[in-house]
């Protein structure tokens, strides 16, 4: 499980990563010696890829989110069915033993 929590990083690094770029852009863009309408058509351009890429990593995000709770709703059932083989266990040596001693009295 250790490698997927470090999955779970990556996501929001990749997405941070973007952003900042993106804001980098946009400040160079800002500050450029560019005419008023072609500064707000590359911003413009910015925010549609900045949209896109933050869309692309929140579903990277959530298809790794719900593989795990997947594999977590399967290991619970997994441990919950041993727990339950072993307290039926349990129950049928207390049972046998309570026939033993209620023989020998």
């Amino acid at each position: 499980m250790k490698h997927e929590e470090e999955s779970y990083s990556a996501g929001p690094l990749i997405f941070s990563f973007f952003l900042g770029g993106l804001i980098g852009a946009g400040v160079a863009l800002l500050l450029a010696p560019k005419s008023g309408r072609e500064t707000r058509e590359k911003i413009k351009e910015l925010a549609v890829e900045a949209k896109g890429k933050a869309e692309e990593v929140i579903e990277q995000v959530k298809g790794k989110v719900t593989s795990v709770v997947e594999k977590g709703k399967d290991v619970i059932e997994e441990k919950k069915s041993i727990v339950a083989t072993a307290i039926e266990a349990g129950k049928e040596a207390y049972e046998k033993e309570k026939e033993k001693l209620a023989k020998g009295h």
